[in-house]
């Protein structure tokens, strides 16, 4: 399986969600790729994606795609990061 984090420069923000997503489904017992990409390069990164991680703001950047696409509202917070991959996976 493969997730993409998704910010503006490819450096911040999906930094942090991609090391968050990587802790949670560690302890959600799941094992994926998960890179850190910028939004301008979604398409590619994203084409193989089966999930695509992002803030409220980047959403309307991503364009059509198979992947599921979860809304990050708090960046920080490890339990709404687990709780919506595991809806995701499930």
């Amino acid at each position: 399986m493969k997730i993409v984090a998704i910010c503006g420069a490819g450096i911040g923000t999906s930094g942090i969600l991609k090391v968050s997503a990587e802790r949670a489904l560690q302890r959600l017992g799941y094992e994926a790729e998960v890179t850190a990409s910028d939004v301008s390069s979604i398409g590619a990164e994203g084409d193989d994606a089966q999930i695509i991680l992002t803030s409220p703001e980047h959403v309307a950047a991503i364009g059509r795609t198979f992947a599921d696409v979860i809304v990050i509202d708090n960046i920080l917070d490890q339990e709404e990061i687990a709780a919506k991959l595991e809806a995701a996976l499930n």
